[in-house]
């Protein structure tokens, strides 16, 4: 498989959406979302920076497997921008301590 990222351009219907890569520059496919991205009902639209892995075979065709956050978003501070990673949440160790 060749991972590569690349930006939402467009959704096609039917779960389908148009991804301009960055490498091949400007290379165009079209795209599926990966199981876990449909399973945790993450949300994709166009201009989004995604992950996407291609198969060497079909260079037309993809999956989207790994959406990127954006640096604005309201979100939780500190947490990781990695697929599986976990935020370190002191606070509650630390008053966890001091009840004791």
């Amino acid at each position: 498989m060749i991972e590569t990222s690349g930006v939402i351009e467009k959704e096609q219907g039917n779960g389908f959406y148009l991804v301009t890569l960055e490498q091949p520059e400007g290379h165009q496919c079209l795209c599926r979302a990966a199981g876990k991205l449909t399973k945790f009902r993450i949300k994709l639209l166009a201009g989004d920076k995604v992950l996407v892995e291609i198969s060497p075979y079909d260079l037309t065709r993809g999956r989207i497997t790994y959406r990127e956050r954006n640096a604005g978003s309201g979100g939780p501070k500190g947490g990781s921008n990695r697929p599986g990673g976990k935020q370190n949440n002191n606070k509650s160790n630390n008053q966890k301590k001091n009840r004791n």
